[in-house]
C-alpha cells in the first residue's frame, strides 16, 4: 500500500477505515502488555529509538556502543546510566524513559504492515555496508522493495529546476551506468533526480531512491509511477518515521544518506546553493569520489558544478571517467545487464541524436577531422548553436575533442 501526504494513495471505503482502527485498538492493547513486560524485539526497540524526537543518530550510535549494542539495553537503561554517556543530558534521558508518550509502536507496525514496509536495522545483512562507514550512519532505515544493496552505487543528483540538457545527460548516466551493473541513487525529486531515476528503469537496471521524509509521503506527487516501479525493483529507503513531512532538516539527513550509500557521487546541475551542493560536501567529508558535470558559462545551473570542479571535483564528460578512477576492472567491475536477444551490441549505433546531432555528426563521415569553424561552414549552423551540440555529442562518446581543438568521431 503506497500512501500520499499522510493519506492512502487509493481511496478506503468506511468498512476498510473501520477495520483499521480496530486493528490499531487490538495492536496498541498487544504492545502496551509486551511494553509491561519488557518483551520488545530487537527490530521494534530499533524502530522506537530511530523516532524519538530531538535525539540525532551520532547520539543513537554513541548510546548503543557504550550500553552494549541491544536497543532495548538502551530503552530499559536508568537515568544515571543514560547520561553517563558523552553528551546525554537530562532531555534525551527524559525522552528515553518515557518513550510511550512520545511514539506509538503499535501504530507503526500497523502501518507498516499496511504498506508493506520493512525496517532495516544496522545489524541487518539488507543494511547498505559503506553507510556504515560514515560518521552519523541511521540506526535503521524504512524499506519498501525487495533490493538490498548487493551492486555497488553511484549517485546522480542536481537541481530541481533543470534543463533539458541536464535531464538528457542525467538519464543518459543512469541508464549507462545501471547498464554497467551499477545501483542508481537518487533522492526521487523533480528534475535530475527523476532522470536518473528514469534513465537506469529504461534498462532494467537497479535504482533506489531516499526520501526526505516519511517512506509513506510521496513528493512531488506527480512522481507516484515512479516510486510504483523504483519499489517493484529496487528500493525506496526513508530513516524517518511514517507521516513525518519534509523540512530544512531532513533533506540534509537524505543528502548524507544518499552519499554515504555510494562509491561515487555525480552533480549535474546545481546552482552554488542547491541541496546537491550539500550532497556533494558530505560526499567529500566521506571520503566518496566527486564528480560534477560541465555546463553553459551562462547558465545558473551550472555555477554549482563549476564551482565543485574548480574546488577539485572531477570534471565527468562520460561515464569511461569514472571506471577508470573507480578500478572496477579485472573482475571487479559489476556484472553488467545482459543485453537482449536480438539487440544491437553496438554501443554507438544505439546513440539516439537530434536531427541536429545527427547533422553534425555526417560531417565525419569518412574519419574526417574538423575545427569548430569546418563544422560550422559544413551545418551552416551559428557557433552559438553548434557549441552546446558539440558538448553534448562529446558526453554521448560519439566524438572526442583533440589536444589541438579538433574533432573526430569515436570509432
Amino acid at each position: 500500500m503506497v500512501w500520499n501526504g499522510g493519506g492512502c494513495a487509493g481511496k478506503k471505503t468506511w468498512r476498510d477505515r473501520r477495520e483499521d482502527y480496530a486493528v490499531a485498538r487490538l495492536s496498541g492493547r498487544y504492545f502496551e502488555n509486551k511494553i509491561m513486560n519488557g518483551d520488545l524485539t530487537v527490530r521494534q526497540a530499533y524502530l522506537v529509538l530511530n523516532a524519538l524526537p530531538n535525539i540525532g543518530p551520532i547520539s543513537l550510535n554513541r548510546l548503543l556502543d557504550e550500553l552494549g549494542g541491544d536497543p532495548r539495553e538502551v530503552l530499559a537503561a536508568s537515568t544515571r546510566q543514560l547520561e553517563s554517556v558523552e553528551r546525554v543530558g537530562p532531555a534525551i534521558s527524559g525522552t528515553l524513559k518515557n518513550w510511550t508518550k512520545h511514539f506509538d509502536l503499535a501504530r507503526e507496525e500497523v502501518r507498516m504492515a499496511q504498506a508493506d514496509t520493512v525496517f532495516v536495522t544496522r545489524d541487518d545483512v539488507g543494511y547498505p555496508a559503506l553507510l556504515k562507514e560514515i560518521s552519523d550512519p541511521p540506526i535503521g532505515l524504512y524499506r519498501n522493495g525487495g533490493y538490498e544493496f548487493e551492486q555497488p552505487c553511484i549517485a546522480i543528483v542536481g537541481s530541481r529546476r533543470t534543463t533539458l540538457y541536464g535531464q538528457s545527460i542525467a538519464k543518459k548516466f543512469g541508464a549507462e551506468l545501471a547498464r554497467l551493473g551499477f545501483c542508481i541513487v537518487s533522492g526521487l525529486a523533480r528534475g535530475i533526480d527523476t532522470a536518473a531515476h528514469e534513465g537506469a528503469l529504461s534498462v532494467s537496471g537497479k535504482t533506489a531512491a531516499v526520501l526526505g521524509c516519511g517512506i509513506d509521503i510521496i513528493y512531488p506527487p506527480e512522481n507516484l509511477d515512479l516510486y510504483r516501479q523504483i519499489e517493484a525493483g529496487g528500493a525506496i529507503l526513508s530513516e524517518f518515521p511514517f507521516t513525518r513531512r519534509a523540512d530544512r532538516q531532513s533533506f540534509p539527513m537524505r543528502n548524507r544518506v544518499v552519499a554515504g550509500i555510494c562509491e561515487a557521487v555525480i552533480v549535474v546541475e546545481s546552482d552554488v546553493s542547491g541541496g546537491s551542493m550539500i550532497t556533494a560536501r558530505f560526499a567529500g567529508e566521506q571520503g566518496r569520489l566527486l564528480y560534477a558535470v560541465p555546463g553553459r558559462i551562462d547558465q545558473a545551473t551550472s555555477q554549482g558544478c563549476h564551482q565543485l570542479i574548480r574546488d577539485g571535483a572531477t570534471l565527468l564528460t562520460s561515464v569511461d571517467d569514472i571506471l577508470s578512477e573507480l578500478n572496477y576492472l579485472n573482475g571487479l567491475r559489476p556484472a553488467p545487464i545482459p543485453q537482449k536477444e536480438g539487440s544491437d551490441t553496438n554501443e554507438s549505433s544505439a546513440i539516439d541524436l537530434s536531427p541536429e546531432e545527427a547533422q553534425v555528426m555526417a560531417c565525419f563521415a569518412g574519419g574526417s577531422i574538423l575545427s569548430p569553424d569546418e563544422i560550422t561552414h559544413h551545418t551552416q549552423l551559428n557557433a552559438a548553436t553548434l557549441a552546446p551540440l558539440l558538448m553534448m555529442l562529446e558526453l554521448k562518446r560519439a566524438i572526442s575533442r583533440r589536444l589541438d581543438g579538433n574533432f573526430e568521431a569515436r570509432s
